[in-house]
């Protein structure tokens, strides 16, 4: 996607786009959600498994096709801490403050499956990286072997949710009695199909807009670099799981936030981490950031935390079917020390 030139731009036009990003960003989750709920009810399988797949696969593959070309740039450093940062961002920040507007369902289905698969992908990488460094210190990376069984790891996945849907959609065959559900069903699979993919193009695009423009604006005020880097730019690949889960609360689709963020969990560490070191070894550690380890003492240890806290929830909301709003509390504050431990380092 072709970059706008923010910097020649003036203040007011800045705003205007800024503002106007912002509406297409509620619109394009609109659609999605609208998609994604009408796919679901279409052939009757929960939302949950939808958002888990479908959804996350279209938030994530951008952010996929960036550290890709990034990895074949000669820049391969760029995945491994995006991807890192948008686990923490998601679980920590979109499903903390998710759990804390409202009580979100427990699909204990998914959460044995791909629960299980959001946690052992997570704990995969981060032994595959402390193994690497250990064993060879500055120089670790992650192979292009160690890629390719990360997207054979994405294959089986794939394919395992494949099995698991035909199995919901046969669990929910005879759950018809929800009007919006018998309406979905007189629209065509294609058309519902399409208003998913316009919903998160426009989600996708606006999202990168709206990073170009707000990151010039805070520049331009006088906000420190290292302040902008480890908050907007920080969640910014996150930007559209967030505006999607924003929309599935306001339209009551719960699930579609629960199966998004564990989806696009899985996603980031198989398929973003996978593609990119398939294309180019990523190195572990950054020889260019002014703290060299940040990503093994920091990045890792934070994302171990979340998803042990999120696999204790989970564990918790399977007995009672829904997550308390109070688990949502720790998350958040595991994502704001992040964040503030993030500052400390650099200002350091």
């Amino acid at each position: 996607m072709p970059e706008l030139p923010y910097s020649e731009l003036s203040n007011w036009l800045l705003i205007t786009i800024t503002v106007a990003s912002m509406a297409l960003l509620i619109k394009g989750a609109d659609l999605t959600v609208d998609g994604a709920a009408g796919l679901a009810y279409r052939f009757g399988i929960s939302e949950v498994i939808i958002g888990a797949t479908i959804v996350s696969l279209g938030t994530t593959t951008p952010e996929a096709t960036i550290s890709v070309v990034a990895a074949w740039r000669g820049n391969p450093g760029l995945a491994l801490g995006n991807a890192v940062g948008s686990v923490i961002a998601d679980t920590g920040l979109i499903f903390g403050l998710g759990c804390l507007m409202v009580v979100l369902p427990a699909n204990r289905y998914v959460l044995r499956r791909q629960g299980w698969v959001q946690f052992f992908s997570a704990m995969l990488l981060a032994c595959v990286c402390y193994i690497a460094f250990d064993a060879n210190g500055d120089a670790a990376q992650i192979t292009r072997a160690m890629g390719i069984l990360f997207l054979a790891l994405l294959a089986v996945y794939l394919f395992l949710s494949l099995r698991w849907s035909q199995k919901d959609s046969l669990r929910h065959a005879n759950d018809s009695s929800d009007v919006s559900q018998q309406e979905s069903k007189k629209i065509s699979g294609l058309m519902l199909l399409a208003t998913l993919t316009v919903g998160l193009i426009i989600v996708i695009t606006a999202s990168h807009i709206l990073i170009g423009s707000g990151t010039t604006i805070a520049t331009r005020i006088g906000v420190p670099e290292v302040v902008i880097a480890a908050t907007f730019v920080a969640f910014g690949t996150s930007l559209p799981e967030l505006a999607t889960a924003i929309a599935s609360l306001t339209k009551g689709r719960r699930e579609l936030l629960v199966g998004n963020v564990i989806g696009a969990d899985i996603l980031n560490i198989l398929f973003v981490i996978g593609a990119s070191a398939t294309v180019a070894p990523l190195p572990i550690i950054d020889q260019l950031a002014s703290i060299p380890a940040i990503f093994l003492y920091l990045h890792l240890p934070t994302m171990i935390l979340i998803l042990i806290s999120f696999r204790i929830f989970i564990a918790i909301a399977s007995r009672s079917g829904s997550f308390s709003r109070w688990m949502g509390v720790p998350l958040l504050v595991i994502y704001a020390g992040y964040l503030i431990a993030q500052y400390i380092l650099f200002v350091d």
